[in-house]
């Protein structure tokens, strides 16, 4: 299998999972259920009101999040530059099947419709639209047969722990990987942070692995009428000598902000940013550039009919814009 297509595939299943993890496949997620909490330290009167976060669902709803990924990698050999440009948009639905007395939800995760497109230099760019194309491009089969099909049913308690996971269809996740971000089991108050630790295991050319300790820093950085802020960064703990292992974890090292609504309970938006180089990961003198952003938007409830987009426009090397 050629580069370009394992890039593809890697894209595809990024964008059928809707998370904001760009180039990750290869690498395998365990995660602790442990949230670390703390305060940022003194504060004023206005800033010691708290808020208990906590995630709200009733039974028949569907929700909905328009999710865009752009990505951008450039790598350079011997001083000679090549890039990957890829580019989705897609439909994600929760569909509420339950919601029990102590808040756990279960519902059922599809995507709905997606339009992808990528272009490797000197090559003509590939698309796929599941609204109207019929047949998917190689890298794209994958993303064509989970469109409009329950992937996963899940449940999820009131803080977004996974306390379920059952795969329908495609090739099974990590499963404790996260479906939302994870909030701590008391009342926080604006400085407030928390960490979600993982363990990512890193697969070697030699045929082994490497464990490598990260972890997502949460901080809760403002309320703006029903509207909380929170900030989110992921951070590698271990300390990497190694270009290669570093390259297969540069896609984690995101930073970026997520809206949650007090009232509904639930993720109203996130934006997540990656601009990072690794040099050596080929060779002495080659390098590796990456470049990403991931977004989503809760799609109004009157608005059903806002999934269904145009189609994307042709890639191009916008991400740093």
């Amino acid at each position: 299998m050629s580069n370009d297509t394992l890039l593809g595939r890697r894209a595809a299943r990024h964008f059928i999972h809707g998370l904001p993890v760009a180039f990750g496949l290869l690498v395998i997620f365990s995660a602790t259920h442990s949230v670390v909490a703390q305060s940022a330290g003194p504060q004023t009167a206005a800033e010691s009101q708290t808020y208990d976060l906590k995630y709200r669902f009733s039974p028949g709803e569907a929700i909905r999040w328009n999710v865009e990924h752009r990505a951008d990698v450039r790598t350079t050999i011997n001083g000679t530059a090549q890039t990957a440009e890829t580019l989705s948009r897609s439909v994600k639905l929760w569909r509420v099947v339950d919601v029990a007395k102590n808040g756990n939800v279960t519902f059922e995760h599809l995507v709905e419709s997606i339009d992808m497109r990528q272009k490797f230099s000197g090559r003509q760019e590939v698309t796929y639209n599941s609204a109207t194309d019929e047949n998917a491009p190689p890298g794209f089969e994958d993303a064509a047969k989970s469109v409009g099909i329950v992937l996963s049913r899940i449940v999820l308690d009131d803080r977004g722990n996974v306390v379920k996971r059952e795969h329908m269809a495609g090739k099974e996740s990590a499963p404790e990987s996260p479906i939302t971000i994870p909030l701590p089991d008391h009342p926080l108050a604006i400085g407030d942070v928390w960490s979600h630790p993982y363990e990512v295991t890193v697969p070697l050319e030699n045929g082994g692995s490497k464990k490598i300790e990260t972890r997502q820093r949460f901080s809760f950085d403002a309320v703006n009428g029903q509207l909380a802020t929170i900030g989110v960064e992921t951070q590698i703990l271990t300390p990497i000598n190694d270009a290669k292992i570093e390259a297969q974890l540069v896609h984690l090292e995101t930073k970026g902000k997520v809206r949650f609504d007090l009232k509904s309970g639930r993720v109203v938006s996130q934006q997540m940013d990656l601009d990072k180089s690794v040099v050596g990961a080929f060779g002495p003198t080659s390098s590796v550039h990456y470049k990403s952003r991931f977004s989503e938007e809760l799609v109004p409830v009157a608005s059903k009919t806002a999934q269904r987009r145009a189609p994307a426009p042709a890639v191009k090397s916008t991400v740093n814009k």
